[in-house]
C-alpha cells in the first residue's frame, strides 16, 4: 500500500504561524490594556475627570453584533460572489489602506526598539494629520513600502506579511467582553461556514466560500494605466493579486498552497484574548483576596491550569482535525466547524469545574482589578 501523509509541511507552516499570530495578538492587545489603565491613573492623579479617557479605538462587541455579524458576512459574500467584477479594484484599495495600517501597528513595537537608542520619544506634529512617533513614522513607512512592493510583485510571501498585520491588529483592538458574546458569535460563524463551504453549491451552483477566497483581483495599476490609456507597456506587466484575507504557504513540491483564512485565526483568537483577560483579572483577583482557596472539589492541580492554556491547546488540536479531515476527503473544509467546539467545549467544561462559568457567562470583569502586571504563561 501506498504511504499517505496526512500533514504536510505547509500545513506544518500554517498551524505555527497562526498560534504564534494568536498568542502575539493577544498580548498585544493585554498590554494596551495595561497602558490604558496607566494613562487612566495619570489621568486621576493629575485632577482630569474625563470620562472618555479609554481607548477609543477598541470596540467591544455586544450580543447584537455578535447576532448579526454572520448575517453581514453573509452579505459581503454574496457582494463579492456576484459583483466581484464591479467592486474588485476599490476592494482591492481598501484592503491595501487597511493592510497598511495593520502591518504598521505589527512592525511599531521593533520600531521602538530600534528607534529608542538614537531618538527620544517626543512626537512630531504634521499639522491636520496628527503627531507621531519617530517610531510610529518608521513603521508606517515600512508599511507602505512593503504594500507597494506587493502591487508590483503579488507575492504570495508579502501577502501574507499583511494578512498576518491584519490577524494580529484585529485580535488586538477588537473584545469579547464575555463568554455569552463568544459563544454567539463563534456559534453563529459555525453556521456561517458550513452553510457556505457546504451547501451553497447546491443554490448557487458554485463554491461561494472557495471562488471568493481564490479568485484574484486586477492589479489598480493595471487598471490606471487602462483607465489613462498610458499606453501598452505602462503598468501591464504586473500581476494579478490574491488579496491578503488569508494565509498561503506552498507545499515541499510546489505542487499546491496550503490556504487558512484569517477568520479562522482571528475569531477563535477573539475568543483566546478573552481568556487571557480573563486569567489575568483572576490573578489579580486572587493577589487581592490574598490567595483564596477555589472550590474544594477542585484539585490543585486542575486550579492552576490557566484557560488561554486550555484554549490554545483545543485551537490547535482543532486545527490538526481540520487538516486531516481535508485531506482525507481531497476537499475545502470549514475550519470553524472544528475550531469552535474544540475551544469552546473545553473551557466551558474547565470554566463549570473551576466555579467560574457564571461570573465568565456575563459579567467578568465587572469588579475593579488591581495594578498587578504580570501573568505567567
Amino acid at each position: 500500500s501506498r504511504a499517505y501523509s496526512l500533514v504536510d509541511s505547509s500545513q506544518v507552516s500554517t498551524f505555527l504561524i497562526s498560534i504564534l499570530l494568536i498568542v502575539y495578538g493577544s498580548f498585544r492587545s493585554l498590554n494596551m490594556d495595561f497602558e490604558n489603565q496607566d494613562k487612566e491613573k495619570d489621568n486621576s492623579a493629575a485632577g482630569s475627570f474625563n470620562g472618555n479617557s479609554t481607548n477609543n479605538s477598541i470596540q467591544t462587541i455586544d450580543s447584537t453584533q455578535a447576532l448579526f455579524l454572520p448575517i453581514g458576512a453573509s452579505v459581503s459574500l454574496l457582494v463579492m460572489f456576484f459583483f466581484f467584477d464591479s467592486v474588485q479594484v476599490v476592494f482591492t484599495i481598501c484592503t491595501a489602506v487597511l493592510a497598511t495600517i495593520a502591518f504598521a501597528f505589527l512592525l511599531l513595537p521593533m520600531c521602538q526598539y530600534l528607534t529608542r537608542p538614537c531618538s527620544p520619544q517626543n512626537k512630531i506634529s504634521f499639522g491636520c494629520c496628527g503627531r507621531f512617533t519617530a517610531a510610529e513614522l518608521l513603521s508606517f513607512s515600512l508599511s507602505v513600502m512593503l504594500v507597494l512592493i506587493w502591487v508590483l510583485t503579488g507575492h504570495w510571501l508579502l501577502m501574507d506579511a499583511l494578512a498576518m498585520g491584519l490577524c494580529v491588529a484585529m485580535i488586538a483592538f477588537v473584545r469579547l467582553p464575555s463568554l455569552k458574546v463568544s459563544c454567539l458569535l463563534l456559534s453563529g460563524l459555525l453556521i456561517y461556514d458550513v452553510f457556505w463551504v457546504f451547501f451553497s453549491a447546491y443554490i448557487f451552483n458554485s463554491n461561494v466560500m472557495v471562488k471568493v477566497a481564490t479568485q484574484p483581483a486586477d492589479n489598480p495599476l493595471d487598471v490606471l494605466s487602462r483607465k489613462l490609456h498610458l499606453g501598452p507597456n505602462v503598468g501591464r506587466d504586473v500581476p494579478r493579486l490574491s488579496l491578503p484575507g488569508k494565509l498561503v504557504f506552498p507545499s515541499s513540491t510546489g505542487s499546491h498552497f496550503s490556504m487558512l483564512g484569517i477568520g479562522d485565526i482571528v475569531m477563535p483568537g477573539l475568543l483566546l484574548c478573552f481568556v487571557l483577560r480573563y486569567d489575568n483579572y483572576k490573578k489579580q483577583a486572587n493577589s487581592d483576596s490574598c490567595g483564596a482557596p477555589g472550590p474544594g472539589n477542585i484539585s490543585g492541580r486542575m486550579q492552576k491550569v490557566s484557560y488561554f492554556h486550555c484554549t490554545l491547546i483545543g485551537y490547535f488540536v482543532g486545527l490538526l482535525t481540520a487538516t486531516v479531515a481535508s485531506r482525507i476527503h481531497r476537499a475545502a473544509q470549514p475550519a470553524l466547524l472544528y475550531l469552535v467546539p474544540f475551544t469552546l467545549l473545553p473551557l466551558l467544561t474547565m470554566a463549570y469545574l473551576k466555579g467560574d462559568l457564571r461570573r465568565m457567562w456575563s459579567e467578568p470583569f465587572h469588579s475593579k482589578s488591581s495594578s498587578s502586571r504580570f501573568l505567567e504563561v
